[in-house]
């Protein structure tokens, strides 16, 4: 584990707010596409806030592991490191507090739907469950990302017109094109009530029933799942495909999980072909406490 270079006082507040400030500056340069220079950015900081480059590296570091935690993209290049300063929590509270606009990074990108190629991933790999400091339960409450991945219906369409494309292109790419004419995008014209988003096929004619889950965030970053899903999952485990679109403001990457799933003694929703990859740390499935309603669909829990 990366330690952080040993000085003999903490950061103020003020210092960092302006680290949190430059990390955000950067992430929104790099999302649009401008060029920037993390050394240049460093030395001005180093003039700011006097501390020492590997100091402001780290700290950079830090906050990549708090915005993965929140679901949120990070530099590339900025490895998390987890072991931070407490006072790094509250310093994202209060800008994204400021910022709302920062939670919702696929705002300012324009066109991801229409590009070309999907990066097609593996299931991340099952983690061993790590809980928690309370003043990171407290924030990752407060900026939820489950709830907001959910609630955020231009994300969720953005991406199922991303998996869209990209089926259209597969087939195409495998010499059908009649096939790829009949892909039909189900929640678009019919509304989320079928349990799946995308009718699509393989190359032998077989129907793929796509259910997409989009996130800005990591390949770990959970997600609701509903009851509608699971239910057609079991009834047509042999077309039922969860699609998970991850980092989608940035390198938009994807994994598909196939049936049949279930739920273990700690309702974990497993993946039984591939016993030892699953969704989110332990991919441990949790009732909420008051489960909402959307479009008459209910949720059964979240992926987390």
């Amino acid at each position: 584990m990366a330690q952080e270079p040993k000085e003999r006082r903490n950061w103020t507040d003020g210092e960092l707010d302006l680290i949190v400030a430059d990390y955000f500056a950067m992430l929104n340069d790099e999302a649009t596409g401008k060029t920037y220079r993390k050394a240049e950015h460093n030395r001005l900081l180093q003039r700011h806030i006097d501390r020492t480059e590997g100091s402001i590296e780290f700290k950079h570091q830090n906050i990549s592991a708090v915005l993965l935690k929140l679901g949120l993209p990070r530099i590339t290049g900025y490895v998390p490191a987890a072991n931070y300063q407490k006072a790094i929590i509250p310093a994202i509270d209060r800008y994204l507090s400021l910022h709302p606009l920062a939670l919702h990074p696929e705002r300012i990108v324009e066109g991801l739907a229409e590009r070309q190629g999907l990066f097609i991933d593996t299931p991340p790999p099952l983690l061993p469950l790590t809980p928690s400091k309370a003043d990171m339960e407290r924030l990752v409450r407060k900026f939820n990302p489950v709830e907001r991945d959910f609630r955020n219906r231009r994300l969720g369409r953005d991406g199922e017109e991303l998996v869209f494309h990209h089926e259209r292109q597969r087939l195409q790419q495998l010499d059908r094109p009649d096939l790829a004419k009949k892909i039909r995008w189900i929640s678009e014209e019919l509304g989320d009530g079928a349990g799946y988003d995308i009718l699509s096929f393989d190359a032998s004619g077989k129907e793929r029933l796509l259910e997409v889950k989009t996130t800005v965030g990591a390949d770990l970053t959970p997600f609701y799942i509903t009851r509608n899903e699971l239910s057609l999952a079991a009834e047509r485990p042999e077309a039922f495909r969860l699609c998970r679109v991850f980092d989608f403001s940035a390198h938009p990457r994807m994994f598909e999980l196939t049936p049949p799933y279930r739920l273990d003694s700690r309702r974990a929703l497993l993946h039984h072909p591939r016993p030892k990859r699953c969704i989110g740390n332990e991919a441990r499935l949790v009732l909420p406490e008051n489960p909402v309603t959307i479009t008459g669909d209910e949720i059964v829990g979240r992926v987390a």
